[in-house]
């Protein structure tokens, strides 16, 4: 089996040793990952918003290691606010709706104060 790394770009991976994605045979395991603007690297206000970046960070991580958001079999919503679900459910759905992957949601505190928002896939490839 191959393992691979994926990078986003962010400097933080390469601080906390981590890597945006590890791609190993016809898995891919993407790391939470948080709603900063991919082209900016600045972080929205708003929850959806956050919802769309990291939602589009991890399409890419996927897409470079060939896989695509239809692989995702499992995933994970950290959110800061219970209140902020409503928000993030249309986001969600337009991303997953079809998928429908195994999911869970869990209200949790993150690094940072303006991280609203941190998402985790996981993806078996179809073959």
């Amino acid at each position: 089996m191959t393992r691979r790394l994926i990078s986003s770009g962010s400097p933080f991976e390469k601080q906390a040793g981590y890597s945006r994605a590890l791609i190993d045979g016809d898995w891919a395991f993407v790391a939470g990952t948080t709603g900063y603007d991919p082209e900016t690297r600045v972080m929205p206000d708003d929850v959806a918003d956050q919802a769309r970046n990291a939602i589009a960070v991890i399409a890419a991580a996927l897409a470079e290691g060939g896989f695509a958001l239809t692989d995702v079999v499992r995933a994970t919503y950290y959110i800061t606010d219970a209140s902020y679900w409503d928000a993030v459910v249309p986001v969600l759905g337009d991303a997953f709706g079809e998928i429908r992957p195994a999911a869970t949601c869990l209200v949790a505190g993150l690094i940072k104060p303006e991280m609203k928002i941190e998402i985790e896939v996981t993806a078996l490839r179809r073959r």
